[in-house]
């Protein structure tokens, strides 16, 4: 069949599973939207707001789903404003596809209006990229790029196509099913056996998972090991919702701002068997420090991962699933009542310390802060504290819902305390920790899952994004939006108070921005929320519709994300509570 390259893109796309992409129209992709255009009953398109907010909404499409996410943008500033959130796919390992249009090729390398190398500037963001300068390439170019995307581990892959490469034909023939991954690597025999003994001899085994848990769909694995070889669990921030909040052998995640009793546990354990994670200076602190304590078993898809940042005393290479699945049934079942005391006890000081750090007085102190406080007024008992706000929240929103966060304060202690269920319902921005990020990958959730998705953000991180409201109202998405408001940049604002003496330096936002005002503006409902009172009112009519709804919840600016580990610090530099 002679068709033009615009419809051998879109052929192929739908060839490929792919029924609905984000993206921006513009001069070097017009073609392509024309074609988009004509076959809308076949192939849904979102516009965004902003080419940056595609590329999100195509990354939360592809976490929620495990498919390929698809964004388009054209050329120059529209390539150039896909490229945070192809980096912020990339440093999550989420499969996204991004198509660019370019100056037509004999006008490449000329400056020509909107020319940009898009491709030397995703080179070290993307698995792989491409720019097609031979129709005859094109679809086979698509195919490769949805293959890379999907295989191992998943990644971003960008297809620049110059625009006359949309408009020349070739011949096209749909292949029937989509590609395959290439196949995988499965980790030998040896090894495994190898991680058994090691398990065998180990008294207080440890379990530390991350992202390629979810990605590997490796959960009821993982939850049979636990329980066989009685070992806790703990996660970085990636591996969150591979299992259940509440399963009794999950300490939650460990880390900087990790639990207390799980960061603990791991430190005190004589092996740590780490799945599907890659030890990032967040999880690790000093790594001098980090391992003396225990052996390591790392198990991961990704070879270059293997004692890249730790030193493994056994590495092993291959499909996580595959791996668990083959080293279960080699272990006894065996208890650990000695270790299953610690662990209790862990839980129990966590517990008191936590109830320690809430009764401090610091969060009522403003000592040399030039904030307008959002909270004056209200008494201490009443205000809204960010548990709180989380826990009010989650009670109201359902299991199956999609919890989406930006970058900040607000994240971890989302990270921390929100109860979640199921698998691929945490979307957040981890590796590259993008402001930003939520809305658009809220928005790209919903649109995949057909399901009301969660969105808690702060002030700083609505900020950068909040454009996408207006394409949440377009496309009615059930997205509730929760802002914790301290007027400041939190996270920073709270390393200044540690570690720089108070300097706040261009953390006070002093902005005047009504987000209830703006919410309506933009044709979507906003409330504002001072007590827990009012946000139980608010959340039940927010929860209520299928329509965006903006909540303004006024969080004091000096509460702070704890436990947390000084960044280069180890266990024995934990901070619990603020005096």
């Amino acid at each position: 069949m002679l068709i033009n390259g615009a419809k051998i893109i879109v052929e192929t796309l739908i060839e490929q599973g792919c029924d609905t992409v984000f993206g921006y129209p513009g001069g070097q992709v017009i073609n392509l939207f024309d074609e988009l255009y004509l076959n809308r009953n076949r192939i849904n398109h979102i516009l965004a707001a902003h080419e940056q907010g595609a590329a999100h909404a195509a990354d939360g499409y592809a976490r929620a789903t495990g498919k390929v996410g698809v964004c388009i943008a054209t050329s120059g500033p529209g390539a150039t404003n896909l490229v945070t959130g192809i980096a912020t796919a990339y440093l999550d390992s989420v499969p996204m596809v991004a198509i660019t249009g370019n100056v037509p090729t004999s006008l490449i390398g000329r400056d020509s209006f909107q020319e940009v190398d898009i491709v030397g500037i995703t080179m070290p963001v993307t698995k792989h990229n491409f720019i097609v300068k031979d129709i005859r390439e094109l679809a086979d170019t698509l195919r490769t790029a949805f293959k890379i995307a999907k295989s191992g581990r998943p990644g971003p892959v960008l297809v620049d196509i110059p625009k006359d490469i949309q408009t020349a034909s070739w011949d096209f023939e749909a292949k029937k099913d989509p590609v395959r991954p290439y196949p995988l690597n499965f980790a030998s025999e040896k090894k495994l056996r190898q991680a058994a003994s090691m398990i065998m001899e180990s008294e207080r085994p440890y379990i530390y998972f991350g992202g390629g848990i979810i990605s590997g769909k490796a959960s009821s694995e993982l939850l049979k090991l636990a329980e066989k070889i009685d070992a806790p669990m703990g996660c970085t921030l990636m591996g969150l919702s591979a299992v259940p909040s509440d399963n009794p052998k999950f300490l939650g995640m460990n880390g900087m701002h990790g639990h207390y009793a799980s960061s603990v546990a791991q430190d005190e354990a004589d092996l740590v068997i780490a799945l599907g994670a890659r030890f990032s200076d967040r999880a690790t602190g000093d790594k001098k420090r980090f391992n003396k304590n225990f052996k390591i078993i790392h198990i991961d898809i990704d070879n270059a991962e293997l004692d890249k940042n730790i030193t493994a005393n056994l590495s092993i290479e291959g499909d996580i699933k595959d791996a668990l699945f083959r080293l279960i049934p080699m272990l006894p079942a065996v208890e650990r009542p000695e270790w299953d005391k610690r662990i209790e006890e862990l839980r129990a000081e966590e517990a008191e310390r936590l109830e320690r750090a809430a009764a401090s007085e610091f969060a009522k102190k403003c000592e040399n802060c030039t904030n307008p406080c959002t909270m004056t007024g209200i008494p201490a008992e009443n205000r809204l504290d960010p548990y709180r706000i989380i826990d009010i929240i989650s009670s109201k929103a359902d299991e199956h819902d999609i919890v989406v966060t930006d970058v900040g304060q607000h994240q971890m202690w989302t990270a921390q305390r929100y109860p979640l269920k199921n698998p691929r319902t945490f979307l957040t921005s981890g590796g590259l920790g993008t402001m930003g990020y939520g809305l658009g990958a809220a928005i790209g959730a919903s649109a995949a899952e057909g399901r009301r998705t969660v969105l808690f953000t702060g002030d700083g991180s609505f900020g950068m994004n909040l454009n996408e409201l207006a394409t949440a109202v377009s496309q009615n998405t059930p997205v509730v939006v929760v802002i914790m408001n301290n007027g400041v940049l939190g996270m920073v604002r709270q390393w200044q108070t540690l570690f720089f003496d108070k300097h706040y330096s261009n953390t006070t936002l002093a902005r005047q921005t009504d987000f209830v005002k703006l919410a309506e503006a933009f044709g979507a409902k906003g409330a504002r929320a001072f007590t827990a009172e009012e946000l139980e009112k608010i959340a039940e009519e927010a929860f209520s519709g299928n329509s965006p709804f903006v909540i303004d919840c006024a969080v004091d600016c000096n509460e702070f994300v704890l436990p947390m580990l000084p960044p280069g610090g180890s266990i024995e530099d934990i901070i619990t509570e603020i005096k």
